[in-house]
Parts: C-alpha cells; structure tokens; sequence
C-alpha cells in the first residue's frame, strides 16, 4: 500500500470563547504547514497542547477555521465523504467507538456500505476478526471485553473498509504494558500510514518522523529522538 499524503496549508483552528453574537475567539492550533508522507508519524505534547486537535483536521472531524488539509489531494472540507472513507480514526476510548453490543456487530455496521447483502457482510466481518486475531470474541459483549481487546476490537472494525490512513489518537493510554505490547505488534504489521499522538515515548520513537505540539503550535517536526529530546526541554522548562 502506498504511503497517504497528508497537506496542511497555513492551517488555524479557533474557538469561541463565549456564546455572544460577535464572539471573541482564540486559536488553539497553528497556524500549522506540513507535508506528511512517511508511512509511520507519531506526536506528542502535553495535555492541552493540541495533538487531538491536530489529528482530527487529517480526516475532517474538525475543519480548519483558516488554511486548507489535504489527504491525497482531496480537501478534508469541501470533499469530507471521501476523504473519510480514506481515512480511519481511532479514539483513546474505544467504548467511544465500540456502538453496537458486540464486536461482530461493530465490524458488520463498518462493512455496511461495502456488503449489502447480509450473510456477504457477516462473512467479511467473520473474515476481518479472524485476520485480527478476535474471531473468538466476535459474540462477547464489548463490555465483558478487558481494555485491550476492546482496542484491538475497535481497531478492527475501523480498518475492516482497508483505509489507507490510521490516525490514533493516544490509543495506549488505558492499557497495560501487556495490551500496549500487543497494539504495537498490530500496528507494526499494518500496511496503513499511520499516525499517532501518544503520551508513550517508546511508541513515539518507533516512527519515521515525529511532531511536538506546544501550546497549539509546532515547536519541532524531525528525527524521532530529537523529538523526544526536545519535548523532554519543555516539560523542564515547564
């Protein structure tokens, strides 16, 4: 699978700060350039910093107020539908993703548009679980699931329509080392880009490229450990 291009042109995201006509707004991000064409980037900053903010532009959950974001050359704006067919997101909670009572359901609902047909959809779902190593949970109740199999479980089922681009947001933070060992072996098997924000620093230094997020702004994009490095200066600084 070839490596998605990800484009973020003089990108803000503001808010408002009141409900009044003719708000006051602040910007929380940018404005933000970038070319993303590695196949594994990871972020990181503080909490706050705006590491969410800047992952939801890549598939239109949150459109940029100013600038543009491309993924493939279609804008997450004016051409959302296929930039989100492209383009799979993955909470930190995966009961925020996890909407249907079991996991075979959950992948089912993701493969509804693909297979109309009912036992078509139910064979590719039973085909997607065994590729993930969950056919044996496909029937349990997501809530009887631990913590992470409900991660592998809603990973599952958002890459059953083969996205090119993964983008997790902080996907480790609920688990034990147990669980985080086990979706880094998933995501190292992955043919998908992906792209991670993570509080992790050993997840962070198995990408290609990786970005630091202060205070809304991009304060260094290079070389994993040097990332590392210079986000370990802004919590001493802090």
């Amino acid at each position: 699978m070839v490596a998605t291009s990800v484009r973020i042109a003089a990108a803000t995201v503001d808010v408002p700060l009141d409900d009044s006509p003719g708000h006051r707004t602040r910007t929380i991000l940018g404005p933000v350039d970038l070319a993303l064409d590695e196949r594994r980037v990871s972020v990181i900053g503080a909490n706050g910093s705006g590491k969410s903010t800047l992952l939801r532009l890549l598939n239109g959950l949150v459109a940029p107020t100013s600038g543009t974001v491309t993924v493939d050359g279609l804008d997450t704006v004016r051409q959302g539908a296929r930039v989100r067919r492209r383009v799979a997101f993955a909470f930190t909670d995966p009961l925020s993703q996890l909407v249907m009572p079991t996991g075979r359901e959950d992948v089912e609902l993701s493969l509804r548009r693909r297979h109309r047909s009912r036992s078509e959809r139910r064979q590719a779902a039973h085909e997607v679980l065994e590729r993930f190593g969950l056919g044996h949970l496909a029937d349990q109740s997501v809530y009887d699931l631990s913590g992470g199999e409900r991660q592998l479980m809603a990973l599952a089922a958002v890459l059953a329509t083969d996205p090119t681009l993964l983008v997790l947001d902080e996907p480790t933070t609920l688990l034990d080392r147990r669980n985080t060992r086990r979706l880094r072996e998933l995501l190292d098997t992955l043919p998908q880009t992906v792209v991670i924000a993570t509080h992790d620093l050993d997840l962070a230094l198995t990408a290609e490229r990786t970005l630091v997020v202060d205070s809304g702004r991009l304060v260094f994009d290079g070389a994993p450990a040097d990332a590392v490095e210079r986000y370990q200066s802004l919590v001493d600084e802090s």
